[in-house]
């Protein structure tokens, strides 16, 4: 029987943009069936300290459009072990802002221990969630809010 490699690349995917593509695309090359985990409302408030601006309904509904998904499953705990005990990917694939950080040590031993491979592609710099919601702050705001926290 042949062995397939499931990928696992969770993410908020809020105001889905070209890095979130390139997360998807890249993680699809490295393995045979690609889930993509997208955090729920309430896990992307805790992680990020506000919810995302598009629903996780419709956010759910774009990331499982993308050609390069197979599967797309809502991630609704904040350890990624409990969600491979549901899931049974192979490989978890990471911005690379995670890398050498304190949650992505502590991700790759969590990994180590049952044999799942993290895997770190480059961070798209130039397009974020984060300057997306900055920009549209400003949009509805006034530009006072660029120097807002």
């Amino acid at each position: 029987m042949v062995q397939h490699r499931v990928g696992y690349a969770p993410g908020v995917y809020d105001l889905f943009h070209v890095g979130h593509l390139n997360i998807l695309r890249h993680a699809r090359s490295q393995c045979d069936y690609l889930v993509a985990g997208v955090v729920s409302d309430e896990m992307a408030a805790l992680a990020k300290g506000h919810t995302p601006v598009i629903p996780l309904r419709e956010r759910l509904e774009i990331v499982r459009s993308v050609r390069f998904v197979d599967a797309a499953f809502v991630e609704t705990v904040p350890d990624k072990v409990e969600t491979w005990q549901q899931v049974r990917f192979d490989v978890i694939f990471k911005g690379d802002d995670w890398r050498g950080t304190e949650k992505g040590l502590k991700l790759e031993r969590d990994f180590a221990e049952v044999g799942v491979e993290v895997v770190y592609f480059p961070y798209t710099v130039h397009t974020s969630s984060t300057h997306l919601r900055r920009a549209l702050d400003v949009l509805v705001s006034g530009p006072g809010a660029l120097s807002a926290p």
